[in-house]
């Protein structure tokens, strides 16, 4: 957190706020320092030299497994500006042979056909397919040249709601008006601010990708392997023998209550939708609400209640309710709610239902569709191995609860950033 608080700080400390940016030719936050207005040009203004790309003849073995790299859309991942790892490489022959070119170090490979958007600085010569187009010799500071077109064609590919933009043309792309900043200096300042804050978030994409990566490894070691009765790694001064057991058994899966629609309120108690369990494994969106009704045991949920989507977009998703123990929520129907029996200890049950070796056995039984859905009946017989010990079943629990902490907070964390990000790409340029 506290890189992000620098990142955010050391900009707002040597920016200010443009008030006459509606009327002027200038971006409505900029470093101190510069004030002059920025000047319009085309975007193939910016270079000199612009090169096509092509595939060589797949066939053609002398032509593959070259010292060049040769980048396709697919090495591009969306949002990455830098730091390609092109997967494939040709021959100098393959070059001759194809209507692929050798583009200079320092370029910028843009994507105009399959993947449109994309782009990347490339400090190292490559070739490309013949979905790009690249920017070679550029006249303005080449970080600043790339977030610039950058936030220029994600800007008008997010401008044209529900319409497939398959492609563009070199002439559709060169035309384009963008505004640049004349002096070099404003330029470089921009550039690296901008390198430097993709720094943080890919910092930050890599600690969340390795808790991701030993969440995945601890649920194989802690968890029996099929047809086994002991994991490979446990807490000391446990021996017992596992046992194999449904979740029908220790957690049922309880289903909700229809609401009609027709009667729900601006207030009232919150009713937990399929809509409301979200991609992410959370609970949020907006709520639709009910007069509250006597007698309501079977479709309150408690506090901290596991509950999955069983049917609609996010059907299998499972989330955890924090409501705090004094609010009351009601469960609608299509949603279940595994149910707390005290024979499993509850914090295992969440490990379980929110990891792999639940979405192994929920992908077998799945009913595909335009609505995906799935049957409490389904999801009670399927089958886990669990330890029999309470304090073992609790230490394992805490143990995935702490790590789920650290996962979370990690993705705030880079979340923050790629929202700083985008404020800034908003209003630092035009």
């Amino acid at each position: 957190m506290n890189l992000i608080c620098k990142a955010w700080l050391s900009f707002s400390s040597c920016c200010g706020v443009n008030k006459m940016a509606d009327r002027l030719k200038v971006p409505e936050l900029r470093f101190k320092g510069f004030d002059g207005e920025w000047e319009e040009k085309r975007l193939g203004d910016v270079a000199e030299e612009y090169y096509g790309g092509g595939t060589p003849r797949t066939s053609a073995a002398d032509y593959w497994n070259g010292n060049i790299p040769w980048i396709q859309s697919s090495d591009i991942p969306e949002g990455q500006l830098s730091n390609i790892e092109p997967r494939k490489g040709i021959s100098e022959q393959g070059i001759k042979s194809s209507a692929t070119k050798l583009v200079p170090e320092n370029s910028i490979a843009i994507v105009t056909r399959v993947g449109v958007g994309k782009l990347a600085f490339m400090p190292y010569k490559y070739s490309t397919s013949q979905d790009f187009l690249s920017l070679s010799k550029l006249k303005i500071d080449s970080w600043f040249a790339t977030y610039l077109i950058w936030k220029k064609i994600q800007s008008e590919l997010h401008s044209v709601q529900g319409t497939s933009i398959k492609g563009i043309t070199k002439e559709e792309l060169l035309s384009k008006a963008i505004m640049v900043a004349p002096p070099e200096k404003e330029q470089s300042q921009i550039g690296t601010f901008f390198q430097n804050l993709d720094s943080l978030i890919t910092l930050h994409q890599r600690k969340y990708d390795k808790l991701m990566v030993v969440k995945k490894a601890m649920l194989h070691k802690m968890f029996p392997k099929e047809g086994a009765d002991l994991p490979e790694i446990r807490f000391k001064g446990f021996t017992e023998k596992w046992e194999r057991r449904t979740l029908g058994e220790v957690t049922p899966l309880r289903g909700g209550f229809a609401f009609r629609s027709n009667e729900f309120t601006n207030d009232g108690i919150p009713i937990v939708k399929i809509s409301n369990i979200l991609s992410n494994g959370t609970i949020g969106g907006e709520f639709d609400r009910y007069t509250e009704i006597e007698d309501d045991e079977s479709f309150s949920l408690p506090d901290n209640a596991i509950v999955l989507a069983m049917s609609g977009a996010t059907t299998g998703k499972v989330a955890v309710l924090t409501k705090g123990v004094n609010l009351k929520v009601y469960q609608n129907q299509r949603v279940g709610y595994f149910k707390n029996t005290g024979k499993i200890d509850y914090s295992l049950i969440s490990t379980i239902v929110r990891s792999d070796l639940f979405t192994v056995q929920l992908n077998s039984v799945l009913v595909a569709g335009a609505q995906p859905n799935v049957s409490s009946k389904d999801i009670d017989l399927f089958e886990f191995t669990f330890p029999t010990n309470k304090t073992e079943q609790s230490q394992i629990g805490t143990f995935f609860q702490k790590l789920d902490s650290l996962i979370t907070l990690q993705q705030r964390e880079l979340d923050k950033l790629k929202n700083i990000k985008k404020a800034c790409l908003e209003k630092m340029f035009i």
